[in-house]
């Protein structure tokens, strides 16, 4: 029996736990941000989708933080940034962190893009993760949780140059250097373009790098639930994404991520047609499954 197997079996006594997730709840979810318009911080639709999500997580969660902060880019622009982070059982020593980003990309420069001088809507890369937080901040309403859980909604995940590195990745970086007070959580689950119509989620490079039994825990529940047609049990590229600085931190950090959005070439990142269209509840159930799961098959 595997590690992870082991650690299934010692939680849960080999019970799978009921489904308690809504794929068409957070498909809706989806649709919602999308309303907005762009979601590039400076824009109209950042500061509504702020105060949306605020709005929602302060009547679902235990407890809520907002985390505002300005970050000064390379060009010498002031940002005005914010982190939410929806507590659930706040004060237990035993926590799990899920996250997802919840801004989009100013411009689409993808390599497949039709019109780099327009944004990116944003279906997939950030509003599907962020509708399966949500969905889980519903279940978690409706069935507090044993053990704690954390929901860490990162601004500012998509705004400058992924290739030199720079002004990218600063919520989940501003978290990392300020992190919810109490315990570190366990192990942390990043959700990125997890909604996919043909998902297919292969194992990050640097999650097994960095949390190679988290990985191993995370597909092995994944294939007792009956997902492993998308929870693919093979390697897959390692990607610079929010996981990484909280890797960097101490944290045991995994991405959850389809790469392949629109096919090998990726032909759908970064460009106009990051629709609702890509999207479906059935990928966004698949995802909110799994992460509910552990949830409820974790222990203190």
């Amino acid at each position: 029996m595997t590690v992870a197997l082991m650690l299934l079996a010692g939680c849960d006594g080999g019970a799978v736990p009921p489904k308690e997730f809504d794929g068409a709840a957070a498909l809706r979810y989806v649709q919602t941000q999308l309303s907005f318009g762009p979601r590039i911080p400076g824009a109209p639709g950042h500061a509504r989708m702020a105060e949306w999500l605020d709005s929602l997580l302060r009547v679902r969660a235990d407890s809520v933080i907002a985390q505002r902060w300005v970050h000064r880019t390379e060009r010498g622009d002031s940002l005005q940034l914010v982190n939410f982070i929806a507590r659930f059982n706040p004060s237990a020593t035993t926590r799990l962190l899920f996250l997802a980003h919840w801004d989009t990309r100013p411009k689409a420069d993808g390599p497949t893009s039709r019109d780099s001088t327009l944004p990116v809507p944003g279906a997939n890369d950030g509003a599907s993760g962020v509708a399966v937080l949500l969905g889980m901040a519903d279940a978690l309403k409706q069935l507090a949780p044993g053990i704690g859980v954390d929901l860490l909604f990162v601004d500012g995940e998509d705004y400058g140059d992924f290739d030199r590195d720079t002004d990218v990745l600063l919520g989940s970086r501003y978290y990392a250097q300020h992190p919810a007070p109490g315990p570190a959580p366990r192990f942390a689950i990043l959700f990125d373009m997890i909604g996919d119509r043909e998902l297919q989620i292969p194992q990050e490079g640097f999650s097994l790098v960095g949390a190679p039994d988290v990985v191993e825990q995370v597909w092995a529940l994944a294939a007792r639930l009956g997902h492993a047609d998308v929870f693919v049990p093979e390697q897959g590229i390692s990607l610079t994404d929010d996981h990484v600085p909280l890797q960097q931190a101490g944290i045991r950090a995994i991405d959850l991520i389809d790469f392949s959005y629109g096919g090998p070439d990726n032909k759908w990142h970064h460009t106009p047609d990051d629709t609702i269209d890509k999207v479906s509840a059935a990928s966004l159930q698949v995802v909110g499954d799994v992460a509910m799961a552990l949830v409820r098959v974790t222990k203190g």
